[in-house]
């Protein structure tokens, strides 16, 4: 069978399932906006948008008409593909940023799957959690409700849609509930496993005489991630444990969430106001997959905290391979984590109660060796890549 996957970036969510298709002896074909991508197995085009946004658009309808320039940039590459007598049996695009906007148009016939993560509520729990720190104006918050439209149009088009966990799900309206299958990306379990006795050698890195290592990871530094709270835990980490290290993977920039001014920055900001121990916090940067996964399996407690939004593939990544993980006391997080069982939790907001808990697990690691088991075993049952692969590859065939 022949299947399609758009996406802005590569390989995202979809080019590990794309891999594993095309294996499996599938036409696979991948449009993205990355250039340079390559795979060994899939075939891949580029699309780029030939204009910005109308500089003075009415600020509700920004999102969308972004949305249709890249929709619009996506159809017609797949159009050139079209008069090159390419024609998909089924297609997959991520929702909300347009490339799957006009798919039905080019190939009214192929099924269509749509992969949705969020649905923008006008007080969004997020904003709501994050209340007064991240509050939004009447304008934001009527603004926020326009920035659905190009994933209600997805919704419209497809022939149902896929989401990655039940909570994510629970924000879409009620109406649309049928239409929605949850469905998780998967993880890699034989790659994200444990390594007993691991220590962390990094480039540039070496913590190998480290027995007390805090591992923190998220896409940027920001208060979507609890960036804030966890470097002013840290800090008292440090102070009561002289042996701890503590390693920050990520980048100095806001992923998620109201940005700051040019020059400013989360970092910064907490380096600033708390003290700290320079020899014995360490800044990564982002790195190579092969080297995250040292940091993980030399974690001695990997701290994970977000407010209620997407959740991270690296929270069920540290999971994977046996971390013990301290999350959030948040939706997401408690979607998987049961406080005790196969992870600790804590109160996003409460900076003592992070700290506490770390020193705890790092005090007696002998007695969260079944929470680590736990943790890992909850990823092998539930979300091992092997087997949500197969199961979607019966999806995409239509069975």
């Amino acid at each position: 069978m022949r299947i399609l996957f758009l996406h802005d970036n590569f390989p995202a969510q979809f080019g590990p399932i794309g891999d594993y298709l095309a294996k499996k002896g599938w036409d696979v074909t991948f449009g993205t906006q990355r250039e340079g991508a390559k795979s060994a197995h899939i075939k891949i085009f580029n699309y780029k948008p030939h204009r910005a946004v109308t500089k003075g658009v009415h600020p509700y309808a920004g999102t969308f008409e972004k949305a249709a320039i890249n929709g619009q940039a996506a159809a017609r590459a797949c159009l050139a593909l079209k008069a090159k007598g390419y024609s998909p049996d089924v297609m997959m695009a991520h929702s909300g940023w347009g490339p799957g906007m006009y798919l039905k148009d080019v190939w009214p016939d192929a099924r269509y799957l749509g992969y949705f993560e969020w649905y923008y509520q006008p007080v969004g729990p997020d904003v709501a959690f994050l209340s007064g720190e991240d509050r939004q104006n009447e304008d934001q918050l009527l603004r926020t409700r326009g920035r659905n439209a190009p994933i209600l149009l997805d919704l419209a088009a497809c022939d149902y849609g896929l989401v990655p966990t039940n909570y994510q799900k629970s924000q879409f309206p009620p109406i649309i509930d049928e239409k929605l299958k949850v469905l998780h990306d998967g993880v890699d379990a034989d790659i994200y496993a444990p390594k007993p006795g691991a220590r962390l050698v990094l480039p540039g890195l070496d913590l190998s005489d480290v027995d007390e290592l805090v591992t923190y990871v998220a896409r940027g530094m920001e208060p979507y991630r609890g960036f804030p709270q966890f470097m002013a835990a840290a800090a008292e980490v440090l102070r009561r444990r002289p042996n701890a290290h503590v390693v920050v993977v990520g980048e100095d920039r806001v992923a998620y969430g109201k940005k700051l001014e040019e020059g400013d920055s989360w970092k910064k900001r907490m380096l600033a106001q708390h003290s700290f121990d320079g020899k014995r916090l360490h800044f990564t940067g982002l790195i190579p997959r092969d080297q995250y996964l040292k940091v993980l399996q030399a974690s001695s407690v990997h701290v994970y905290l977000t407010v209620p939004f997407v959740l991270s593939w690296s929270m069920m990544e540290s999971m994977s391979a046996g971390c013990v993980v301290l999350g959030s006391d948040t939706d997401p997080v408690r979607e998987l984590i049961e406080d005790g069982k196969n992870g600790v939790l804590v109160d996003f907001h409460n900076v003592q109660q992070i700290a506490r808990a770390i020193v705890r697990i790092l005090e007696n690691p002998g007695k969260y060796a079944p929470v680590r088991a736990a943790a890992r075993e909850t990823i092998v049952s539930q979300y091992a890549a092997a087997d949500i692969y197969a199961r979607k590859e019966k999806m995409f065939a239509g069975d």
